[in-house]
């Protein structure tokens, strides 16, 4: 007799995994299922080389919504994020206008400030600025992180209250302030940040945030808006703040898969499914690859739309339509990832030694039109030759990833474009390229890096596809272009969470409010499954 559950979830990424905590904490029977042997989707730890253990795709968090940390009870279960200290941008000789070629931010405003000041005194002053201005954007539009989306074609007029107070509080801010929040649903990111500053590297340096995750580039309209969407992260209440989880990310899952636990759910690892089982238009269960199926009441797929509706459903299910746009959706892979097991620390030309520079993020963005020209590249199908790349020394933080003296390092890489120029093969023959491309931009600045090297991990876009099953290679199951937010993310009229099929449900990042380890997804989809329970039984 097969197995019965209230509720299944597909795929046991930090999303899934919340799905299942609320729904076991509102008392019902719940089994995740997870391809790997690990838990956590993108967000895992894993040792990768021996005595090394790495946050292996996702690497750092602020996103993740303060109320799942507190209602899942994260901090009992061992989550413990550690913050990092600022941003050290290094420089080519001569970049800059008064002493080291260097641009360092700190969580010290005062020397933040100085430090500023040694650029630009016009930037200094209206840095404070520009900060209060994105905080107070940030808590405007933060609300619609827990608002589910309406459907703009739906008669339920209950749906669009939730957007009632956001238009009031809208109509409350200062006309200034609603001109800046136009302008930042429009604009590049360049140009915004343009309107506040002088100083190349700073315009740099604060413009990635606009263009992680994205196919496009700094100056490309609209990316404004994903800079937003990051300044929304923060950590005790402090917006804009990053760290890292102790023991990687797979800390974050980990805790959230014992909170699920907790509760009562279930968890079961190297459990692919390889279809949804739909009866009379209703989702009854999954058929794993083993052959074993599995019932429920309810089905969750954590995973991307593509995956869920063209991949999992039996063909014929879904309306035609419906799958054309499932198809339509962008997911336009750019990032890479290299993680390096390192004997000694690198040493920066502007800045030597083992500083506390090191500590925080090491952004290699040195100018708006070199991050351009990094863009530029992959328009053309090819990976950059001088790529951004953001860096993290987590073992300075956290030394528990590595033996004593010895330290892991996580490259974040822009632009590694999914689909490559066919003359260049494809990802398995230029894979090992990618990496010493990151290694020669890394020692440009730090001429050392590649004495200290002892083993190294090269992730493209199609290794993210293969090992963690984001098509394209997308970190977040789908571009954050604006065109693919909120009613429209995923498929317009299905941003609700709900699908064409009667209780199936998707709960990953290829749902509003997008991606990033923020956990709104796995929550309002669960909120919502509830909902729909009692309302129906009423």
């Amino acid at each position: 007799m097969a197995q019965r559950y209230d509720a299944l979830v597909i795929g046991g990424g930090h999303n899934g995994l919340i799905s299942a905590a609320y729904l076991a904490r509102a008392g019902w029977r719940v089994l995740v299922l997870e391809r790997r042997h690990v838990v956590g989707g993108a967000a895992v730890t894993e040792e990768i080389v021996p005595g090394f253990r790495f946050s292996v795709a996702s690497y750092v968090v602020s996103l993740l919504r303060p109320e799942i940390i507190r209602e899942l009870n994260l901090p009992r279960h061992g989550l413990d994020i550690l913050p990092l200290d600022g941003t050290f941008t290094p420089l080519a000789e001569g970049s800059a206008p008064t002493g080291g070629d260097y641009l360092w931010r700190v969580n010290d405003h005062g020397r933040t400030i100085r430090e500023l000041r040694r650029w630009s005194k016009l930037d200094a002053e209206a840095y404070d600025e520009y900060g209060r201005l994105m905080v107070e954007m940030a808590r405007f539009i933060k609300p619609i992180l827990g608002i589910v989306p309406p459907d703009p074609t739906g008669r339920d007029p209950r749906e669009f209250l939730p957007l009632g107070g956001l238009l009031r509080s809208f109509q409350k801010l200062p006309e200034t302030q609603q001109a800046v929040f136009v302008q930042l649903m429009t604009m590049s990111a360049a140009d915004f940040l343009g309107q506040w500053f002088e100083t190349d590297p700073l315009k740099a340096t604060m413009a990635v945030s606009g263009i992680i995750g994205t196919f496009q580039g700094v100056r490309s309209p609209g990316t404004a808006y994903v800079l937003l969407h990051h300044y929304m992260g923060e950590i005790d209440g402090a917006f804009r703040a990053w760290g890292i989880p102790k023991g990687g990310t797979g800390g974050v899952s980990s805790a959230i898969a014992s909170s699920a636990r907790s509760f009562g759910a279930e968890i079961r690892t190297e459990a692919p499914v390889a279809r949804i089982l739909v009866r009379n238009g209703r989702a009854t269960g999954v058929a794993l690859e083993s052959g074993e199926e599995i019932e429920a009441d309810v089905v969750l797929s954590s995973v991307d739309a593509r995956l869920t509706f063209l991949g999992l459903v039996e063909p014929g299910t879904l309306e035609p339509s419906f799958e054309d746009e499932v198809r339509r959706f962008k997911f336009r892979g750019s990032s890479g990832k290299v993680n390096l097991a390192v004997d000694r620390l690198p040493d920066f030309r502007s800045l030597p030694g083992e500083g506390e520079h090191l500590r925080g993020a090491i952004s290699f963005s040195p100018s708006v039109d070199a991050m351009e020209q990094a863009y530029d590249d992959a328009k053309y199908g090819r990976f950059s030759r001088r790529p951004y790349i953001d860096m993290i020394i987590p073992t300075l933080v956290d030394p528990s990833m590595a033996s004593p003296g010895k330290h892991v390092i996580s490259c974040f890489v822009q632009y590694a474009p999914y689909h490559l120029d066919p003359s260049l093969g494809g990802w398995d023959e230029q894979r090992e390229a990618f990496g010493d491309t990151v290694i020669d931009t890394i020692a440009e600045h730090a001429p050392n890096i590649r004495d200290v090297i002892v083993g190294r991990q090269v992730l493209t876009p199609l290794d993210l596809e293969r090992m963690l099953g984001l098509t394209e290679g997308n970190i977040f199951q789908g571009e954050l272009s604006l065109e693919q937010l909120f009613f429209n993310r995923p498929v317009p009229g299905y941003a609700r969470f709900r699908t064409p099929i009667r209780d199936l449900w998707l709960c990953g990042s290829a749902t509003h409010p997008g991606g990033g380890i923020m956990g709104a997804n796995g929550r309002l989809a669960a909120l919502e499954v509830l909902h729909g329970r009692k309302r129906s039984a009423a």
